[in-house]
């Protein structure tokens, strides 16, 4: 990939440019671009690829949650891991996000799916690889986008302290050995999916947890609330 012309928050781009400028992201570059001509449809739309970078830069990021790869259906995948946007059906993983935040925080769920406050906020809603073919999940996988992700997770981990890492699933902790308990929070639990909730999700408490350990570092907790639909700003429908 060509360092200079991607769109990427600058605090960010600081870190990640020479990892864009590599072998392994220049073959992920001409994939893509094969792809389409092939007349392919990619999600999410390429300005929004980066979308957990843009919203949440390097040092605002208080609280990693660390997602698969994008939703594959049409209309839903904006960039942010588990997020859709607004309008759109709730995807039964994210139903059981806000369950566990209701049982957690006794915060109602929302009327849409739609996480960019977190973003927003301090929480990296970063899936592992940023790209998918429509109507096949996991197509991108192994095609270079995990060495990318690896770097910026471990440069969160070497410049930064006191960060909460929301580890949900086998492929996301995978990623947890980049990450040095000693100087960050990591919290696991099985994946929100509707086929593993129900045995150790709901009930984690990662949220309240969370903030604790946040404030315990004189840090400001995160809110997990969500605005109504209606209040939403700046998210296209």
């Amino acid at each position: 990939m060509n360092a200079d012309r991607i769109r990427l928050e600058a605090s960010w781009k600081e870190r990640l440019g020479d990892c864009l400028a590599s072998p392994p992201m220049q073959a992920l570059s001409a994939f893509l671009r094969a792809e389409k001509q092939k007349g392919k449809v990619i999600y999410p739309p390429g300005p929004e690829i980066f979308a957990a970078f843009d919203h949440t830069p390097f040092d605002a990021v208080r609280v990693v949650i660390l997602g698969q790869d994008p939703y594959h259906g049409p209309g839903q995948a904006h960039g942010l891991c588990f997020s859709v946007r607004p309008g759109v059906p709730v995807p039964p993983s994210l139903q059981n996000i806000f369950k566990e935040i209701q049982r957690d925080l006794d915060l109602a769920p929302p009327d849409h799916g739609c996480l960019t406050p977190w973003a927003d906020r301090g929480v990296l809603l970063l899936n592992s690889v940023l790209t998918v073919e429509r109507g096949r999940a996991g197509s991108h996988q192994g095609k270079g986008w995990e060495g990318f992700t690896d770097a910026a997770i471990d440069a969160l981990n070497r410049e930064r302290e006191g960060i909460v890492f929301l580890l949900w699933g086998s492929y996301a902790q995978r990623k947890g050995q980049l990450i040095d308990t000693r100087r960050h929070r990591v919290l696991k639990s099985v994946h929100p999916s509707p086929l593993s909730a129900h045995r150790g999700f709901i009930g984690c408490g990662h949220f309240s947890a969370a903030n604790r350990y946040l404030a315990e570092h004189g840090q400001e907790p995160i809110d997990w609330s969500l605005p109504p639909r209606a209040l939403l700003k700046d998210v296209p429908a």
